[in-house]
């Protein structure tokens, strides 16, 4: 009943049922206290006496309500053919309008879509294919005042192809002028660079050479460098043997005129005992025969002493000789010093300027070392230059 109740809410006949349905509802919950005790004739008596009339007005009503609802469902079902019948003479109606609107909206098409084709439609497709195959000799003609359509833009098309055809022509024709212009080029840079590898070759084979060369002479230099070094220690060893030399010779030479001192002091003996020998020769003569053997010793002492002098004057000679020589030698040995000196210096000099050129000789080397990598990694560039042009 509750589902129904939105569709008869209104019905008088449904209400009454519903009415009635609701009150036999309460009655049968009255009795629990007969279903309580099992009481199942009292029960059965409740049911017959209170219930019976409730029921038979309930079925009363409901037969009520279905002749209403039969009756109601007639009529609907009469409307329903009569609404049926407007509605196919309607469809009929508007379909014959729809076939006609389509007819006429299928001409408006058509002609819209003509105007903007700007032809029929295969000569719009055969246009195109030309087109797509290169083909831009055949000129389009569109219609007359035409300015929208397609035949009349693939004709511009067309036009603007054939002027980026030509401008391309054009172009190309530039670029195979260039073309052949840096070809020439690339023969005559290829017939240079050639020349000019050449040419590094020869120079980087010199540059060998030179190189060895100066590694030679470096070589060299470095070995007069040490024999410099070598040439200035011994300079140096003779310049202090001779220094030795030229103090041993003042020695000599001190040692001379002390000898000297002391020929001079042996002269002077020499002559007084002379002297004295020529008293005494006196005295032995005064003294007679006693002072003959004193006489004789006298003589003898005076000999002694001439010879003692002319000694001692031989030896003043040979060591006044001596003294003059080693003065000279002195001399010469200082003049030796002095040499030794000049040369110690001069060999230092050339020890230095022989370090020097070594030093410069290796520095040399080395630039033209570089020189020559520089000369070899530029004669590899040319020779990849020369393949790249080739």
């Amino acid at each position: 009943l509750n589902a129904l109740i939105p569709v008869f809410k209104n019905d008088a006949d449904f209400n009454r049922v519903r009415q009635g349905l609701l009150v036999m509802a309460d009655e049968l919950k009255r009795p629990r206290k007969y279903r309580d005790a099992q009481k199942m004739e009292e029960y059965g008596e409740f049911l017959v006496k209170e219930c019976s009339p409730l029921r038979r007005q309930i079925v009363s009503d409901i037969d009520i309500l279905l002749k209403s609802v039969q009756r109601t469902v007639g009529q609907q079902s009469a409307d329903a053919v009569t609404t049926i019948d407007q509605s196919q003479t309607f469809t009929l109606i508007m379909s014959g309008c729809v076939v006609l609107f389509s007819i006429l909206i299928g001409v408006v098409l058509t002609k819209g879509l003509l105007r903007q084709l700007g032809g029929e439609p295969h000569e719009v497709s055969r246009a195109a294919r030309q087109i797509a195959q290169g083909d831009l000799t055949a000129v389009i003609v569109p219609r007359p005042g035409d300015r929208s359509s397609i035949l009349y833009a693939m004709e511009e098309m067309r036009e603007g192809l054939v002027t980026i055809v030509e401008r391309v022509r054009t172009g190309t024709e530039a670029i195979s002028t260039a073309s052949s212009q840096i070809a020439s080029g690339n023969m005559d840079l290829s017939s240079r660079t050639e020349q000019q590898a050449s040419s590094l070759e020869e120079t980087a084979s010199s540059m060998e050479e030179l190189t060895s060369t100066v590694r030679q002479n470096a070589d060299n230099a470095r070995q007069a460098n040490q024999l410099a070094a070598s040439a200035s220690s011994i300079a140096l060893h003779g310049g202090t043997v001779v220094a030795q030399v030229v103090a041993t010779m003042g020695d000599i030479d001190d040692s001379a005129r002390k000898i000297v001192d002391i020929i001079s002091v042996i002269d002077g003996i020499a002559f007084q005992t002379n002297i004295l020998a020529l008293n005494a020769a006196v005295e032995a003569a005064r003294a007679g025969e006693q002072g003959r053997g004193f006489a004789v010793v006298a003589a003898e002492v005076r000999s002694l002493a001439h010879r003692s002098a002319a000694a001692a004057k031989e030896i003043k000679t040979l060591i006044g000789d001596s003294v003059v020589k080693v003065d000279a030698g002195s001399q010469l040995v200082a003049q030796a010093g002095n040499t030794m000196n000049d040369v110690v210096d001069s060999v230092r000099r050339v020890t230095d300027l022989m370090a020097e050129i070594a030093a410069a000789s290796q520095e040399q080397s080395a630039g033209i070392e570089q020189v020559n990598q520089a000369i070899s990694q530029m004669d590899q560039v040319t020779q990849q230059n020369a393949a790249l042009v080739e």
